[in-house]
């Protein structure tokens, strides 16, 4: 399976690092606990347990470790292990042990732990999509579904489920690539056709003539609610220009071409029999080549079906239920003084694909 092994220079997270340093981020009663040790002049040197109680693959270590590099108040005198991104992690199994004087991280705990919570279920959710795709592209697209901060992170995430599966994962905006290098790509919108006054041909011709040479382009086709005419008309003017559509119906419309198939499917949304009718239609009309990409209310369960069934898609959209579900982490102080400390329940436990942080 592969990891990322190389881990990410901290300077990269752009982390508000005096604020966090000052225990802005932190839950106020981590700050409080530092507080009452400094003025008792008491510095533990404890051991720091991070796990959480899923199967998943792991995100936000880079960037949970960014956050000790430079916001602790004496680094060089932790000792860090850590698991990477991407590594397949067990239930309850340590993915970080921090060691060192107490006083010196203790206003980060939260921080971390919520790194590597919103990192976690963003690329174990990404992995079970791309798993449940077969090897096809998924783009990444929740970014209209969340505050704009956590694209990075989130796009970061997603790239690396990419790397564990080996497939291709693309996401919508710049700076969701941003720290792997990549960049943003996306479909003829429906705002364009709609700044054309609704007519999809025009926009995707106006769309073609500015692209760069090498952009795959392609056209949202269901802005009239009739997506194989809609598909041919496209392809038909953008000829070897055009490089897919896109299906998009609304879960509460059913396309014009399926008006006269109702009965013994669900009509609604992109649904496999509305995929097939795209893909028919463009194979007869000598457009074999263009790819069909899907999106609106995909889930892996939804992908899964699809993917059983043969249904001719080429590339699947998936928006919402990438960023859904929880994914939390605990840290537990075990070891204080060389001594076990564990609340009742936990204890010290060894993991030895462990890595040492320098």
């Amino acid at each position: 399976m592969a990891t990322t092994r190389a881990r990410l220079d901290p300077a990269l997270f752009d982390l508000p690092v005096e604020k966090m340093r000052a225990g802005w981020y932190s839950d106020a009663y981590f700050n409080h606990a530092r507080d009452t040790l400094l003025r008792d002049g008491r510095h533990p040197r404890v051991l720091m347990q991070v796990f959480q109680k899923k199967h998943a693959w792991l995100g936000g270590m880079d960037e949970a470790i960014a956050i000790l590099k430079l916001c602790s108040h004496d680094y060089d005198g932790l000792v860090v292990h850590a698991l990477h991104d991407g590594d397949r992690v067990e239930p309850y199994e340590p993915v970080l042990h921090i060691e060192g004087d107490y006083t010196a991280f203790a206003h980060l705990e939260t921080a971390y732990l919520g790194t590597l919570a919103r990192r976690t279920l963003i690329t174990t959710n990404v992995v079970h999509v791309l798993q449940a795709a077969n090897g096809k592209p998924v783009i990444f697209m929740p970014a209209r579904h969340d505050h704009h901060r956590v694209q990075a992170g989130d796009g970061y995430a997603a790239y690396v489920a990419g790397q564990v599966v080996g497939a291709e994962v693309a996401v919508t905006s710049d700076e969701q690539s941003s720290w792997w290098g990549g960049r943003g790509i996306g479909t003829v919108p429906h705002a364009l056709i709609g700044a054309y006054g609704g007519d999809t041909v025009l926009a995707a011709q106006k769309f073609a003539a500015w692209a760069p040479p090498d952009m795959n382009v392609t056209v949202l086709v269901d802005f009239d609610n009739d997506s194989v005419r809609t598909a041919l008309e496209v392809a038909d003017a953008l000829g070897d220009r055009l490089w897919g559509v896109r299906l998009d119906t609304s879960e509460s419309l059913v396309d014009r071409s399926l008006l006269d198939e109702l009965g013994d499917f669900k009509p609604t949304g992109v649904n496999e029999r509305l995929v097939w009718k795209v893909r028919q239609a463009l194979d007869a009309a000598g457009h074999g080549r263009i790819r069909i990409v899907v999106s609106g209310g995909f889930t892996v369960d939804k992908i899964t079906e699809f993917e059983s069934d043969g249904v001719p898609v080429d590339a699947y959209g998936i928006g919402s239920s990438l960023i859904r579900g929880s994914n939390d982490f605990t840290g537990d102080i075990v070891m204080t003084d060389g001594k076990p400390s564990a609340k009742v329940g936990r204890h010290y436990r060894e993991n030895p694909r462990l890595e040492r942080v320098s």
